[in-house]
C-alpha cells in the first residue's frame, strides 16, 4: 500500500505532454502541477508548472510542449529536462524546477510530497476577476513547431 494519494493512471499520462493537475501547497496556496513521462526508473516526474524564469504556464490546458525529453517553456524556449528539472538553455538556463515527489504503484502515480495536498484534476480554478495574463504567451521564442 503506498502512503499518498493516487493522481492519476500511468496510462493517463502522455509519452509526449503532461497530465495537469492542481494541489494545495504548505502555505494553503493552490498551486498547479503537472506529471510528465522520463527516461529514468520511475517512468514519471511531476513538476510546478511554471517556468523559474517568469510565471509562464508550461500546460494551459493541452499539455505541456514537450521535445526530446524535456519541457519547453512556450515564452521563451528554455527546455527543461522532464527527468531532472534542470535547464541548460535560455533564459532560464542554470536554474532546475522545483521537486515535487511522486511514486508509481500498482498501476497508479501518487504524490508522497509533505508539502502538497491532492485537490483535483485539471487547472487551478481562477477568479472571475483574475487579470492574469500568461494563459497566452507573447512568445519571444526560437523553437518552432
Amino acid at each position: 500500500m503506498v502512503d499518498g494519494t493516487r493522481v492519476a493512471a500511468v496510462d493517463d499520462v502522455p509519452e509526449n505532454g503532461s497530465y495537469l493537475f492542481t494541489a494545495e501547497d504548505a502555505y494553503s496556496r493552490t498551486k498547479e502541477l503537472i506529471l510528465v513521462r522520463c527516461d529514468d526508473e520511475s517512468g514519471i516526474e511531476a513538476w510546478p508548472n511554471t517556468c523559474t524564469h517568469e510565471n509562464q504556464r508550461f500546460d494551459r490546458g493541452t499539455g505541456a510542449a514537450m521535445r526530446d525529453g524535456e519541457i519547453i517553456c512556450p515564452k521563451h524556449g528554455s527546455m527543461f529536462d522532464a527527468c531532472s528539472g534542470a535547464c541548460e538553455n535560455g533564459e532560464a538556463a542554470g536554474t532546475s524546477l522545483p521537486e515535487v515527489d511522486v511514486t508509481v504503484a500498482d498501476g497508479g502515480v501518487f504524490l508522497i510530497d509533505d508539502e502538497y495536498t491532492y485537490l483535483y484534476e485539471g487547472a487551478a480554478r481562477d477568479d472571475e476577476d483574475d487579470e492574469d495574463d500568461d494563459d497566452i504567451p507573447s512568445s519571444t521564442s526560437h523553437i518552432g513547431f
